[in-house]
């Protein structure tokens, strides 16, 4: 799915804030000039602005216009994230080099995953683990499971997150380096369709510093 302009303008203006290019109190370009060098309208702005605002990155002063904020780095947004693969994610934060691993297999499903996703213990399935690194630092680690029969997320119609800190997996917690009975950042994802079946489920790990919080956006009908 390409990425919509306003999530990759704030994805630039995300990863220079991040990186210290534009420093606390910066105040950024009015939406006119925004537009006319991106080439887009005024609406496409507005939301990129927005999306900055629920990230924690800026604030808006009445009249005087829109400032880089005191605190960065604070959140994770959904589901303008689910639109990325992780490389464009994990670029969006940093200017130093991000590597994305990942290991496909088919495998018998456990007894958890044939659980979650309404299968026999034994089916199989396709599990995807996804690791990424910054700079050399290890910033996150996935487990993914599927049906064998079904590939992606184009039927899914509904996401189901749910955040905790807790113990990592084993394999998580060599990944990330945490010592034994240290806490992570953990988010459980079910993608249903419309059906109600289960597509895909995903357990994300990161470091608990990582995000100070997480925000989620809805469209309501």
């Amino acid at each position: 799915m390409a990425e919509p302009a306003y999530v990759t303008i704030a994805g630039d203006y995300a990863r220079r804030i991040r990186t210290g290019e534009l420093p606390s109190g910066t105040q950024l370009p009015s939406y006119a000039e925004i537009a006319e060098r991106n080439n887009v309208s005024d609406i496409v702005v507005r939301k990129a602005i927005e999306l900055l605002q629920n990230q924690g990155l800026v604030r808006s002063v009445r009249r005087r216009g829109v400032f880089v904020a005191s605190r960065t780095n604070l959140v994770r947004i959904s589901p303008e994230r689910q639109m990325q693969d992780p490389e464009t994610t994990f670029g969006n934060e940093t200017e130093r080099e991000v590597r994305v691993e990942r290991d496909v297999e088919r495998v018998p499903a456990t007894s958890d995953a044939a659980e979650a996703l309404g299968l026999e213990v034994g089916s199989e399935v396709s599990r995807v683990v996804t690791r990424a690194s910054e700079g050399g630092r290890p910033i996150s680690i996935s487990d993914t499971y599927q049906p064998a029969r079904v590939e992606g997320i184009s039927t899914a119609t509904v996401l189901e997150e749910t955040i905790r800190d807790r113990i990592p997996s084993p394999e998580h917690a060599e990944w990330l380096r945490v010592g034994s009975g240290d806490l992570v950042k953990s988010i459980h994802q079910r993608f249903v369709d419309a059906n109600g079946e289960v597509v895909m489920i995903s357990d994300v790990s990161y470091p608990r510093d990582r995000y100070d919080a997480f925000v989620f956006r809805m469209t309501l009908d």
